[in-house]
């Protein structure tokens, strides 16, 4: 899926797969450029890192959409949103992951998404320097590099191999205390996640992927790829959204354990929340 098949047989659904998969290849090619050349760096408020790879990538993912859907509005990373009230918007990470990309670690990704208020319709990711497209809609199933891609069977969670992009969560020591409880339960743990993990996710190589810290633009077009790969994915309250502020994505059989130590009781319920 790369160019845009506009055909009578084509869906809107095929349309928006096919589109996201190409803006998100060109942007990511783009940043691909930059890759291993050690390009102008500054931090941003929040005291993460963004690149000149990061803005240009995102120009011309813009310039892409501005072209083919002048109506549409975008929301990036990096530049300020554009007609951020229309009806459908396209949602842009760049590089998510460019503190990995900036290491020369190929676990990078450029992220796009169009979501009709807070719906996603289509969303794909790239990653450049491993050659892996995901992109994945709404009834339409999930799909690497040109395959159908599903979750893995694992429903123990004694053998669930589990993923994140920074296990120190140091933001909330209690969701710190919890991800421990859940990573000692687990088989195994690595880091380095960013969007690679949920790629592990959704194509059987890993069963849980976890972030404390989540925009939207790093969430939306992850969203359809683990949900339509079998999995689960949900912010911390249990909610399937992109705009949670973190995320959980597991498979659909070790859904309601690692929720049950993840996600925290509302109030007045003393249970815990499953997917």
């Amino acid at each position: 899926m790369t160019g845009i098949a506009r055909t009578e047989n084509a869906t809107a659904a095929d349309n928006y797969m096919n589109a996201v998969a190409e803006v998100a290849t060109l942007a990511g090619n783009v940043a691909r450029r930059y890759y291993g050349k050690s390009p102008e760096v500054r931090l941003k408020q929040d005291g993460s890192p963004v690149s000149a790879a990061d803005y240009d990538a995102e120009r011309s993912a813009r310039e892409w959409i501005e072209k083919n859907f002048p109506s549409d509005g975008i929301i990036g990373e990096e530049l300020p949103p554009t007609r951020e009230s229309a009806k459908r918007r396209w949602v842009i990470d760049p590089i998510d992951g460019t503190f990995t990309f900036l290491q020369t670690v190929p676990l990078w990704g450029t992220l796009v998404a169009v979501m009709e208020g807070e719906s996603v319709i289509a969303g794909a990711a790239y990653y450049p320097a491993l050659a892996e497209t995901v992109v994945a809609a709404p009834g339409k199933g999930a799909w690497w590099n040109g395959s159908r891609t599903v979750v893995s069977e694992v429903s123990d969670l004694s053998s669930a191999r589990l993923v994140t992009t920074d296990a120190r969560f140091k933001r909330d020591p209690t969701r710190r205390d919890r991800w421990l409880r859940l990573q000692d339960g687990a088989q195994t743990m690595r880091t380095w996640g960013d969007c690679y993990g949920y790629l592990l996710v959704a194509t059987g190589r890993a069963d849980v992927m976890v972030d404390d810290v989540m925009s939207v633009w790093d969430a939306a077009a992850l969203l359809p790829v683990i949900t339509e790969a079998g999995g689960a994915f949900t912010d911390w309250k249990g909610r399937t959204t992109a705009f949670g502020g973190d995320a959980i994505a597991t498979n659909s059989l070790l859904a309601g354990a690692v929720r049950a130590i993840l996600v925290a009781p509302t109030a007045g319920d003393s249970s815990s929340a499953g997917s």
